[in-house]
């Protein structure tokens, strides 16, 4: 069974009201394919979540950026997974390169995250992926492999998770990892997958990339067989973002 192509955008630390309303309307009257052929999922601060999900149209969902490793309580600043099925938000993004750098989370701790908004109902975009040292010393399949087993060892389903392999080194630089290069990555991480989860979920699982995805590389990187999408960050602010989600187009599944 084909997978599904997946456009997800991360609109990080950025927006005030009228800027948001702005995107969404922009959003909502873009011509893109069916939700048979992609499924668009953007990702809003938490105080504008409710506001997005309110006026976004009824194809197109909402992730949050993070949420809390265990049931809320007496955590300030933090927001938990039943907050957010309590808001009906059904995504969250983890593990993403600039908590596990600047928040320093690690892959455990990610882990945890990942199993319990799971076991909450929610939905995760896990993300995975080395720094530039990490590359040029060759090490990058151990590097998100690690990152991949962490999630592996804590969780037995995989029908609500999405992978998205970021390289470190392109998100917010402008470099991008060359379809080649993007390709040779998720084959490697479904073949891992395959060999030490299991060969339904390497078949089923979409493996998305990220990294200064933008109008204009979407659609080759979109050929590659294994890439099942994007997790674009600064062009998702952007009516660029509408040519990001009609590459989905170019899967001939």
């Amino acid at each position: 069974m084909a997978r599904k192509f997946f456009v997800g955008g991360n609109w990080k630390c950025n927006g005030t009201t009228d800027e948001v309303k702005k995107i969404v309307t922009t959003l909502n009257e873009a011509e893109v394919p069916g939700e048979d052929v992609v499924e668009v999922v953007v990702s809003p601060p938490f105080v504008f979540l409710p506001l997005v999900k309110g006026l976004l149209r009824p194809d197109f969902h909402v992730a949050a950026q993070n949420s809390w490793v265990r049931k809320g309580g007496a955590y300030t600043g933090e927001v938990s997974a039943e907050i957010l099925v309590n808001l009906g938000i059904p995504w969250v993004i983890l593990g993403h390169s600039e908590r596990r750098q600047l928040l320093n989370e690690s892959s455990e701790f990610v882990a945890d995250k990942v199993a319990y908004a799971l076991s909450q109902g929610l939905k995760v975009i896990a993300c995975i992926g080395e720094t530039l040292e990490q590359r040029e010393a060759g090490i990058t399949l151990n590097v998100v492999a690690e990152q991949t087993k962490a999630i592996a060892a804590k969780i037995s389903n995989w029908d609500n998770v999405v992978l998205a392999y970021e390289p470190v080194w392109a998100i917010g630089t402008g470099k991008v990892a060359t379809p080649a290069q993007a390709q040779e990555v998720h084959a490697d991480l479904r073949k891992w997958i395959h060999e030490h989860v299991s060969a339904d979920v390497a078949a089923s699982v979409r493996i998305i990339y990220g990294g200064s995805v933008n109008g204009g590389n979407s659609k080759e990187l979109a050929g590659q067989p294994d890439l099942d999408g994007f997790l674009v960050g600064g062009a998702s602010l952007k009516p660029e973002f509408i040519d990001i989600i009609n590459s989905a187009t170019v899967k001939k599944n």
